[in-house]
Formats: C-alpha cells, sequence, structure tokens
C-alpha cells in the first residue's frame, strides 16, 4: 500500500475558466485533481505519470492490483493507447461520448504509466460526456487516469462536498461542476470475437448493447482475478451495516424506499430506474450520515438499469 501524502488543505473550486487552468496546471505538476463526470466524481492524474497515478493509490488507499479508468479527449488519443479491433470500433461508434468503459490490448508504445493497468495486458478506457471533464483532459493535454474520488470501498461522490467529506486533507483541488447526473459508475465491457464481456454493469445496460452489436452479453459476475475496476466483492460501502430487499425497516434503521415502498428517503416515488440510479449514493451518503446505527434498502427490480443499482446494493452489502 503507498503511504498517505502529508495533510493538505482541500479547497472546492466552481468550475470556470480560471478553475479549470489551475487544475490544468496542477494535473501537468503530478498532482491530483477531483472532477465532476456524468457518472460520479473522479480523482484524476497523469496516466502517463507514475508518481502522479501513485498518488491517486495513496489518497484513496487503494489496492494497487485494482487497475484505473483512462479518461481520454477523443478517439484518437484512444487509439493512441489501445488496439481497437472492429467490435470494440463499433461500440465507441454507439456508446462515446458516454459511460461505456472498453477494456483493450494496450499499446506497447501508449506511454502510460503501469500502474494504471496494474500490471495487465490490457487498459480499460472511457470517452466521458462531461463538458468539464472533458474540458480538463484537452486543458491538460493528458489522458486521465480518474477512479472516483472517495476513500476505497467507500461510497462514491455525486457532487463536490461528498469528494471532500471523504477526501479532505488527501488533495488540494476540487473542480466543482455541480451534480453528477447519472449517479453510476461506467458500464465496463471486454469485447471478444463473437461476444461481449460484461465487468461491470451500469448506464449501458446489456440490452443496449446487445441491440448495439447483435452479440450476445456474458456478465462476469465472479473472477478469480481482477481485470477492471468495481469487480471488488465489497465495494461502494457505507460504514454502517446494511440490509436488502426490505419491505420497511426498524427503529434501529434508516430505510432507503423505492415507488411504493416508503422509507427516510425514497430513491424514485414513481419507481423510475433512472432516478433511481440517480439518486443511490447520495441516498446512501445520507443514511451513513444519519443518527440510524443500520442502514435498510427497498427491493429494486433487476431489470434494465436496475441490474447496475442491485450489483452496487451487494456489493456495498458485503
Amino acid at each position: 500500500m503507498t503511504p498517505l501524502p502529508p495533510a493538505l488543505s482541500t479547497g472546492i473550486f466552481p468550475y470556470g475558466p480560471d478553475a479549470l487552468r489551475e487544475a490544468a496546471d496542477r494535473l501537468r505538476a503530478g498532482q491530483p485533481v477531483a472532477v465532476p463526470t456524468e457518472t460520479v466524481y473522479g480523482l484524476a492524474a497523469d496516466a502517463t505519470d507514475s508518481r502522479a497515478v501513485a498518488a491517486i493509490y495513496a489518497a484513496k488507499g487503494r489496492p494497487s492490483f485494482n487497475p484505473l479508468i483512462v479518461h481520454v479527449a477523443d478517439r484518437p488519443m484512444a487509439r493512441r493507447l489501445a488496439i481497437f479491433s472492429p467490435l470494440a470500433a463499433k461500440l465507441a461508434d454507439h456508446f462515446w461520448p458516454g459511460p461505456l468503459t472498453l477494456v483493450l490490448p494496450v499499446r506497447a508504445d501508449s506511454g502510460l504509466s503501469p500502474l494504471v493497468t496494474a500490471g495487465l495486458a490490457t487498459v480499460a478506457l472511457r470517452l466521458p460526456a462531461h463538458p468539464v471533464m472533458r474540458a480538463l483532459i484537452e486543458a491538460s493535454g493528458r489522458p486521465l487516469a480518474a477512479p472516483s474520488a472517495n476513500r476505497s470501498g467507500a461510497i462514491s461522490p455525486t457532487c463536490a462536498e461528498h469528494v471532500r467529506a471523504s477526501l479532505a486533507g488527501r488533495l488540494g483541488m476540487i473542480l466543482d461542476g455541480g451534480p453528477a447526473t447519472q449517479g453510476l459508475e461506467s458500464t465496463i465491457v471486454a469485447p471478444e470475437t463473437d461476444h461481449l464481456r460484461l465487468l461491470r454493469p451500469g448506464p449501458v445496460t446489456a440490452a443496449m448493447l446487445e441491440a448495439a452489436t447483435c452479440l450476445r452479453v456474458i456478465e462476469v459476475s465472479h473472477s478469480t482475478s481482477i481485470e477492471a475496476p468495481g469487480q471488488l466483492e465489497s465495494h461502494y460501502a457505507p460504514s454502517k451495516p446494511m440490509r436488502l430487499n426490505a419491505l420497511e425497516g426498524d427503529g434501529a434503521e434508516y430505510m432507503i424506499g423505492f415507488g411504493s415502498v416508503h422509507g427516510d428517503i425514497n430513491l424514485s416515488p414513481t419507481a423510475d430506474l433512472n432516478e433511481a440510479a440517480a439518486m443511490l449514493f447520495a441516498a446512501l451518503h445520507i443514511a451513513d450520515a444519519s443518527d440510524a446505527s443500520q442502514i435498510a434498502v427497498a427491493p429494486i427490480p433487476i431489470e434494465g438499469i436496475g441490474a447496475a443499482i442491485n450489483d452496487r446494493l451487494k456489493r456495498a452489502a458485503a
């Protein structure tokens, strides 16, 4: 485990031209910066600088065997880092920019830090849709490694205050671009010759992938080795015990409802799964900060993006 750096003064900088220049300068100097994406806030650093990438691992307390997603500004930058098969290019055509990460063979001349890939022969790449993240990649001129901006294994952040609550003293700058709109980390897919391996469910659903490619999507639910972020059994976890598929809470639980199952907070009173996905991590942060000693969560349907919601809840409760 990489040792923690000395405590830093952590500031929140509203997005604008001056803040963007400051963030780009810090990245080029090897310092990590928290930045919004459409999924969650990421802790970004220059993916070609091993010292900068090591600073991500140190700030998060993240195990070094867990690879990082590299965010790119455009398709040419992505092709300089990884080898695209025709299927990978088709997926990028359909879903980039957006919340889909592709696990592809890394180029020998990519220039990426080996810490990014955790020693694997592949790299996880994403072209984000969020204008702040895109602007920061372009302003820094670097591909950016950016896992979620929180302590390793903790609840993912969907606003700048979540980042500061989790990482205060561990980074110097949070670029505030408002709340994340998707609220769940990206879907991660490894394209194969005649099928897709779904390594992490997310906003791009299995049905969407099948419709775009006319190929089978095989979900990798259990693996003896880590080949992409988000595969650890325990992840996205609050500090309190959590009970799933609860129809009501008891006196010691903060109840997170859904649809007709009421609670202290409701992910979506109208049972809208997209609304629930956007609310999930914010609700977990609120529940974790409450006076209740435990958390209960209502049943969430598994169809569509509900599969990704249930994936995060299962890992959070592990």
